[in-house]
């Protein structure tokens, strides 16, 4: 009987490997030459993973005798590994558009944070929304993710600040991660700012004695997975040694530290995280020299918002010097109410423009180091035989296009696929020729 598969990818154009001898993650020349196969195919199994890749002929030799559940003619088309989006705040209630209105006349970010707008204001929306409703908003915000290339994205909680609503955040989050395709890693931000009703110190000790314990024991009982700790590490909201207590708290009930440091002032974050083993930090527009060098010996990997740098018109982050460095870089789009952009393709393209990487550190920090910014190398990240059938097909013969075409995503994007499966096809590409 012949050998039954789930999907074959055949004859592309160009198929985007980024790495294919299992690093982990890809600095400096590396991250500046990643691998690209020409006239090539590739194989998944039911399992959804890889199974072979290779030359368009080599593949239809080993596989003469096969089946598949699904067969793609690539002629003209490129095959890249499923973007990775390693910062996004996608469940909450209420939107913020009229703050974008103060933030364009001139308002900073915490001007509109201590007069009751930012996070406060989502909180007091996303408290009294039902788990219900956060869902079916989440559910969107991540079809629409999904539409624009990511197949693997990082969710926080964070708009809850008390036990209840950080919960009910968690399961939304694990809802999803149950019945939808798009793979996620889920992070508890409860440290995300300080609770009106309390004081930093206060709102400290009820995460680690309450939050943390409770979340130890859900885990426990495999009702929520929850993989990150998150703590905005900033001047006026958490301090160094507050954020200290909590990501050791975190970390001893066995999650990864995840953080946001060094954005609107130095806070030494970075030293922080390096020490503590963070697995990554957000931001770093302040970052501190020593708090690069600190973060390359760590192998702590940078996850870089150019959406956030550009929107709330703060310094850019020093790409060039952390990637100059051995600092692992790595990208996401930072989506929330603050900063409303789903498109890591757009992510990437800022990324080369404003933060001086090139097309191919962008391509590496949006795959195989956003992956490795959340412990999941392993499995995603690159096209190599063994990881996650997960691509982005687009209807050019180059894949750069994906970058160049600044929010075209919409009608480049071919086919977005999860485990060997198709979860999106855009309809309207089937008729287009190539850009």
């Amino acid at each position: 009987m012949a050998a039954r598969h789930r999907l074959l990818l055949e004859n592309a154009e160009q198929l985007v490997l980024v790495c294919g001898r299992g690093e982990e993650y890809l600095l400096r020349e590396a991250a500046a030459s990643p691998a690209v196969l020409r006239g090539a195919s590739l194989v998944v199994g039911l399992d959804g993973c890889i199974k072979a890749v290779g030359q368009a002929d080599v593949i239809r030799n080993q596989f003469s005798g096969a089946t598949f559940e699904r067969v793609i003619d690539c002629s003209g088309k490129c095959v890249l590994p499923g973007l990775v989006d390693a910062h996004t705040h996608p469940v909450w209630a209420g939107d913020r558009v009229h703050e974008f209105a103060m933030k364009l006349a001139g308002a900073s970010y915490m001007e509109i944070h201590q007069a009751g707008g930012g996070i406060h204001f989502t909180v007091e929306h996303t408290r009294k929304a039902t788990e219900e409703e956060l869902f079916n908003t989440f559910k969107h915000r991540l079809e629409r993710m999904c539409r624009a290339g990511s197949t693997l994205v990082e969710c926080k909680s964070g708009y809850g600040l008390n036990l209840e609503t950080e919960l009910k955040m968690l399961r939304v989050i694990e809802h999803a991660r149950q019945s939808m395709d798009i793979g996620i890693s889920s992070t508890y931000c409860g440290a995300h700012s300080v609770p009106k009703e309390k004081t930093a110190t206060e709102a400290t000790d009820d995460i680690i004695n309450n939050h943390l314990p409770k979340l130890k024991e859900l885990k426990l009982s495999g009702e929520i997975h929850v993989n990150n700790i998150d703590v905005f590490c900033e001047k006026g909201v958490f301090d160094l040694e507050s954020t200290r207590r909590i990501l050791e708290a975190g970390k001893d009930i066995g999650l990864q530290i995840n953080f946001h440091g060094d954005e609107l002032h130095p806070m030494k974050s970075a030293e922080l995280g390096a020490e503590l083993g963070a697995r990554a930090i957000s931001h770093l527009e302040e970052v501190s020299d020593e708090g690069i060098r600190a973060m390359a010996r760590a192998k702590c990997a940078a996850v870089l918002l150019p959406t956030t740098a550009y929107m709330l018109r703060l310094k850019q982050p020093q790409a060039r010097k952390m990637l100059e460095e051995g600092v692992i870089v790595a990208l996401g789009s930072d989506f929330n109410p603050n900063a409303y952009c789903f498109s890591m393709p757009m992510v990437m393209h800022l990324a080369c423009v404003n933060m001086k990487m090139s097309m191919n550190e962008a391509l590496a920090a949006a795959t195989i180091n956003a992956a490795y910014a959340l412990g999941k190398s392993d499995t995603h990240g690159s096209i190599e035989t063994g990881k996650q059938g997960d691509f982005v097909i687009i209807n050019s013969s180059r894949w750069e296009h994906l970058i160049y075409q600044f929010g075209g995503h919409e009608a480049l994007i071919n086919y977005v696929i999860v485990k060997g499966k198709v979860i999106y096809q855009n309809e309207r590409c089937e008729t287009m020729s190539s850009y």
